[in-house]
């Protein structure tokens, strides 16, 4: 058989020594593998790995709660769950090792962010919860798309009518149209500010604004209805029904924003899930530099 070329021959022979030494470290040792060195490195992964997956987690809960659409909002609310379960894995992990490298100061360390990690997610799943809801977004969309379809309709058909009414009318019907219209616009814009509300309080009071402006328009379009003639009937029918389709969809609106789940996600993302989370980062902090500490050394 013919022989390898010597430089390959060198290597295969440096191989050879090479796992000769590492057999007999290893014997020496008195374990194989080097299991106190293997969990060190370990523990440094897992730590890293949970400061990560617990960015990416309050990250991914963060968007869930600033999303714009429904799928956008679920989504992000997957991937923060996503990551906290990884959270979850990795510290059962962790603690396992660290009660086996016997690492006093770094298990309390890690108990105290399980501590506080305990009522971050209590409060992550409330946000959470309330931001896939999206009511105060739906709300804002019923009222850029359906009320204000329905107010365009009601000035559309109020805007026929003065110049088919009398002459000795007309005045008093643009009058009456011009107060029928400003009362729908400020249902719509009263809506605005509802949705934006967090004040229970606040909101009756727009709630009874909404209803008087109703009322009020409801009040010139009885008396349009005696002033204009027979040709502006119908015309007074079409606002008629606008309006209701106002009223009804308006009622949507309100149900939606009392819910108000988009600013009391809003809320606790930057009020109380915010500071449990800086306690969070506080502990995993402390964890790392525990876990720094320790220097890499093979049994004896």
């Amino acid at each position: 058989m013919a022989r390898l070329p010597f430089p390959f021959e060198r290597r295969s022979q440096a191989f050879a020594s090479a796992l000769a030494i590492a057999a007999v470290t290893l014997s020496c040792s008195g374990a194989a593998p080097n299991l106190v060195l293997t969990d060190q490195v370990e523990a440094r992964r897992l730590g890293a790995d949970i400061r990560v997956q617990f960015t990416m987690g309050a990250d991914a809960a963060n968007r869930a709660v600033m999303a714009d659409t429904d799928e956008a909002s679920k989504a992000a609310a997957q991937d923060a769950v996503n990551a906290r379960g990884q959270v979850e894995r990795d510290v059962a992990a962790l603690e396992l090792i660290l009660k086996r490298l016997d690492y006093t100061a770094d298990i309390q360390s890690l108990d105290e962010f399980k501590k506080q990690y305990d009522e971050y997610k209590k409060i992550d799943d409330e946000t959470l919860d309330l931001a896939v809801e999206n009511t105060n977004l739906k709300a804002q969309r019923l009222s850029f798309t359906t009320a204000q379809g329905a107010v365009d309709d009601f000035r559309k058909a109020l805007d026929t009518l003065p110049r088919l009414a009398r002459p000795a009318d007309r005045t008093r019907v643009e009058a009456l149209c011009a107060q029928a219209t400003a009362a729908a616009l400020s249902i719509q814009v009263i809506q605005a500010r509802h949705i934006a509300e967090s004040e229970d309080q606040a909101m009756t009071t727009m709630e009874a604004q909404m209803t008087d402006a109703d009322a009020a328009a409801r009040k010139a379009l009885a008396e349009l209805t005696r002033l204009v003639p027979k040709a502006g009937a119908s015309a007074v029918m079409d606002a008629t029904a606008a309006l209701d389709r106002l009223k009804t969809v308006n009622a949507e609106i309100v149900q939606l924003s009392r819910r108000n789940t988009n600013v009391r996600s809003l809320a606790l993302a930057l009020g109380e899930k915010h500071s449990l989370r800086l306690k969070c980062e506080a502990a995993l902090q402390a964890l790392s530099d525990s876990l720094a500490q320790h220097e890499f050394k093979a049994t004896k």
